[in-house]
C-alpha cells in the first residue's frame, strides 16, 4: 500500500514536473491583423524562457513576397535567407522574459491571407527541444497606388509572372506630375514632379507648358535652373542629382483671379544616355509626391510607363517644337536649285545634338526659292513651324563652332546682318547653351 502511494506521488511529481516546465517555456508572437501591400509591419516575439541560457534558435518561414529585416534582436544574431528568419543566440540573455523585434516587407504587388508561426529550439541537458509558438493570421489589404492588373494573392506570387516593381532594375527613366491641386479663392498653384533617375547623372531637362493666363515660378529645383520663357516652365541639370529619385517644384500664378476648374498641362522629360537623347512625356497621377517612399516609387513608376504605353509615342518631344499627326517634326526642305519642297524625313534626321544657322523668321509664309535666291544662297533650306512662327535656317553642324563660323561668312558673303546659330536635338529645337550642355562644347562667340 505504501509502495503504491510513493510510486503514485512519484507519477504525479513527473507530470507536474513536465508540465511546469512545458509551461514555463513559450513563445508568442504579436503581429498587426491588417497591413496595406507595400508597407512594412513590425513583428514582436516575446520568449518566456526561465532560466535557459544555452544556444537557442527561433526560425519562422515566410512566404514568397516577403522580406524581412531585423530591428532588436536582443543580443541575437539575425539573418533572412530563402525566405527563413533565424535568430540564433550561443548564450541567452540572462532574464525571465525576453523580447525581440523585426520588420516584414511586404511587396506592393501582394493581397489575401498568410499566417505567421514559428519554432524557437533550445538545448536542455544535451538533449534538443523545441517550442512552437502561436499562430496568427495576417490580412494583405491591397495597395491604392498599384494597378489592378499587377496585383495578385500572396498564395499565387510565386509562381505568377508578374513585372518587377523594383526601381533600382527597371531601365527607362520616368516624370511623374502629381495632379494640380485647385482651391476655390487660392491665387497660385503648387505642381510637383517626380523624376525617377536612378543611377542616370548625365544632362537633363523638364519642359512643361503652361496654360495661358499663367506665369510660372521655381520653388525647388534640387540643383537645377528654372525658367519660364514663351509659355515654358523648364528645369534643366547639367549632371543630375545623386539621389534616385526626387521632388522638384513650381507654382503657377494667375494673371487674374483663380477659376476652379480643370487645368491641363502637359510636359516632356529629357536626358542623355550614350550620347544619344531620350525623350519621354510627364505623366500625370493624383498621388501625393512631397510624401512618398521607395516602394510607392516603385509602384508609381509602373502606373506611368502603362499610361506612357497606351499613348502610342515612342518619342515624346519637347512640348516647344511642334509636330504633326505621326508626331514627326513639321520641318520643311526647299532645294533652291529645283525649287522642290518636301517633308523632313527619317533619312534627313540626325541623332543627337545639330547646329543650324538660322536667316529669317515670320508669321506668314514665304516662297522659298525666290527669297533666299536673291541673297545668293545655295544650301537647302530649313523651313520649321516653332511657337507660331515660320523660322527657316540652313546647313547642319555636330559642331557649334563649326555652325558659329559658317554664321560668320553668311554675314560676309550677303546682306543678312542678323543670321544666328539654332540648336537641335534630334530635329527638335532646343537653346544653345542647353546643346552645348549635352555635348560637353565650349561656348565661343
Amino acid at each position: 500500500m505504501i509502495r503504491s502511494v510513493l510510486l503514485l506521488l512519484n507519477m504525479i511529481g513527473v507530470i507536474f514536473f513536465h508540465t511546469f516546465f512545458e509551461g514555463g517555456v513559450s513563445v508568442k508572437i504579436n503581429a498587426p491583423k491588417e497591413v496595406i501591400a507595400g508597407t512594412d509591419m513590425h513583428i514582436q516575439v516575446t520568449l518566456k524562457k526561465g532560466n535557459l541560457e544555452s544556444f537557442s534558435r527561433f526560425q519562422q518561414d515566410l512566404p514568397a513576397g516577403l522580406e524581412a529585416s531585423s530591428e532588436n534582436s536582443n543580443s541575437g544574431d539575425f539573418t533572412f535567407q530563402d525566405k527563413k528568419i533565424r535568430l540564433m543566440w550561443f548564450r541567452l540573455p540572462a532574464d525571465d522574459e525576453i523580447t525581440f523585434t523585426y520588420i516584414i516587407h511586404v511587396d506592393q504587388r501582394l493581397k489575401g491571407k498568410f499566417s505567421l508561426d514559428g519554432k524557437f529550439s533550445y538545448i536542455e541537458g544535451n538533449e534538443r527541444k523545441s517550442v512552437d509558438a502561436n499562430q496568427q493570421s495576417v490580412t494583405i489589404l491591397p495597395s491604392p497606388t498599384i494597378d489592378r492588373k499587377l496585383i495578385v494573392d500572396i498564395n499565387e506570387f510565386e509562381k505568377s509572372v508578374i513585372p518587377d516593381l523594383n526601381i533600382n532594375e527597371s531601365k527607362s527613366l520616368v516624370c511623374i506630375r502629381q495632379k494640380p491641386n485647385l482651391q476655390e479663392g487660392a491665387n497660385e498653384i503648387f505642381v510637383n514632379l517626380l523624376l525617377c533617375k536612378q543611377d542616370k547623372n548625365s544632362f537633363a531637362k523638364i519642359e512643361e507648358k503652361i496654360p495661358e493666363g499663367y506665369t510660372a515660378e521655381g520653388i525647388d529645383t534640387k540643383e537645377g535652373t528654372f525658367t519660364f520663357k514663351n509659355g515654358i516652365a523648364k528645369f534643366q541639370w547639367m549632371n543630375l542629382p545623386s539621389e534616385p529619385y526626387f521632388v522638384v517644384t513650381y507654382k503657377l500664378i494667375p494673371k487674374e483671379k483663380l477659376k476652379t476648374k480643370s487645368l491641363v498641362l502637359k510636359g516632356s522629360f529629357s536626358y542623355v544616355e550614350d550620347d544619344k537623347t531620350i525623350n519621354s512625356e510627364v505623366v500625370e497621377q493624383n498621388f501625393n509626391l512631397r510624401d512618398i517612399n521607395k516602394t510607392q516609387v516603385a509602384g508609381l513608376m509602373a502606373q506611368a510607363k502603362q499610361t506612357a504605353a497606351k499613348n502610342k509615342k515612342k518619342n515624346i518631344v519637347s512640348v516647344s517644337s511642334e509636330r504633326d499627326e505621326n508626331d514627326q517634326p513639321t520641318t520643311l526642305i526647299t532645294d533652291l536649285k529645283t525649287g522642290i519642297t518636301r517633308k523632313l524625313s527619317e533619312t534627313d534626321t540626325v541623332e543627337g545634338v545639330t547646329y543650324r544657322v538660322q536667316l529669317a523668321a515670320g508669321h506668314k509664309p514665304v516662297n522659298v526659292k525666290s527669297y533666299f535666291e536673291k541673297y545668293k544662297i545655295e544650301d537647302p533650306v530649313y523651313t520649321e513651324q516653332h511657337q507660331g512662327w515660320k523660322k527657316y535656317s540652313i546647313g547642319s553642324f555636330k559642331l557649334y563652332k563649326d555652325a558659329r563660323d559658317y554664321r560668320i561668312h553668311i554675314w560676309n558673303t550677303t546682306t543678312i546682318g542678323d543670321a544666328f546659330v539654332s540648336a537641335y536635338n534630334n530635329e527638335v529645337r532646343i537653346t544653345v547653351q542647353e546643346a552645348l550642355m549635352i555635348g560637353n562644347q565650349k561656348w565661343d562667340k
